[in-house]
C-alpha cells in the first residue's frame, strides 16, 4: 500500500477493557486534560433545567464533573510520568475548584482560553503536545459521559502510545467525549459543526484526507437531555438520587 493508504488502514476500533489496569500504557509526558465548567446554576446542563431545576441540573453537572476528575487522578496515580490538567471555563476562584486542588493536589487547573468551542480545545491540546512534546503528547475529554472511567482512560494512552495519530472516544449523537493528539493538528478544530451529529464524521474525513491513522474507543454515551435521566439512574451513581425524582444538592462538597 502507499504510505498515506497504510495508515489509514490502521484505523480500528478498540474492544472494551483492552489496555489492562496491571500495566503501564502511556509515554512519558502524556498529559490527561479534563474539560468543564465551573458549577454554576443556570450556566450548566441548562437543557436539563425543566426536569431538574437550576439547582439539581448544577449538582448532576457536578457530580459527572467531579468523577472525571477522579478517573484521570487514578490512571496519573497509577501511570509513571502521566500529569492530570482541568482546563475549566469560569470563575478561578470558585470555592469548588479549590476543594478539587485540595483533594488532588497534582491537578493543575487552567482557564479555558478561545470564543470558539474548537479554538479552546485546540488551544489546550496545543499546550498538552508542547508539554509532552516528543514523548505522549495530550488527551483531553469532557465530563458528560458517565461510562468515561479510568479503564476507558487506560485504553486512549495505549492507542497513543501504540502509534495512533488521532484517538477519538465517539458519542452516539454523532459528536465526541475525547480527543487525543501526539502533536496539534489545527485543521481538526476550524469549522466544525459543533453541537451537531456530524462532528465526528467530519473529523474522520478531515483526519482521513489527513493521512492521520486514527484510532476509535468503544462508543460512549452522554447525559444532555431528560430523555437521559433514566439511563443515568439505571447507573445508580453514588451522589444523583434520580430514582426519588430529585438530587440531593445538600450533599455538595465546597
Amino acid at each position: 500500500l502507499p504510505r498515506r493508504a497504510a495508515r489509514r488502514a490502521r484505523a480500528r476500533v478498540l474492544p472494551a477493557g483492552s489496555a489492562g489496569p496491571a500495566r503501564t500504557v502511556a509515554r512519558q509526558g502524556t498529559v490527561l486534560q479534563v474539560v468543564t465548567r465551573v458549577p454554576v446554576a443556570g450556566r450548566v446542563k441548562t437543557r436539563l433545567v425543566p426536569a431538574r431545576c437550576a439547582q439539581g441540573a448544577m449538582h448532576l453537572h457536578r457530580v459527572l464533573a467531579e468523577r472525571a476528575v477522579q478517573a484521570a487522578a487514578a490512571v496519573c496515580a497509577a501511570e509513571p510520568g502521566v500529569r492530570c490538567e482541568l482546563w475549566f471555563d469560569g470563575d478561578p476562584g470558585d470555592p469548588w475548584l479549590e476543594a478539587l486542588r485540595a483533594r488532588h493536589p497534582a491537578l493543575q487547573a487552567r482557564a479555558q482560553a478561545g470564543d470558539a468551542l474548537g479554538a479552546r480545545l485546540l488551544h489546550a491540546l496545543a499546550a498538552g503536545c508542547g508539554a509532552g512534546a516528543g514523548t505522549g503528547g495530550a488527551l483531553l475529554f469532557g465530563t458528560d459521559c458517565p461510562g468515561l472511567d479510568a479503564a476507558y482512560l487506560r485504553a486512549a494512552l495505549a492507542a497513543l502510545a501504540g502509534g495512533a495519530d488521532l484517538v477519538l472516544g465517539p458519542v452516539e449523537d454523532g459528536g465526541y467525549v475525547l480527543v487525543g493528539l501526539r502533536r496539534p493538528v489545527p485543521e481538526l478544530f476550524a469549522g466544525l459543526p459543533w453541537g451537531t451529529s456530524s462532528v465526528l464524521a467530519t473529523t474522520l474525513g478531515i483526519a482521513s484526507r489527513l493521512g492521520l491513522g486514527v484510532v476509535q474507543l468503544p462508543l460512549q454515551w452522554d447525559v444532555d437531555v431528560p430523555a437521559d435521566l433514566p439511563r443515568l439512574a439505571a447507573l445508580r451513581i453514588p451522589g444523583i438520587a434520580l430514582g426519588r425524582g430529585e438530587d440531593d444538592p445538600s450533599k455538595d462538597r465546597a
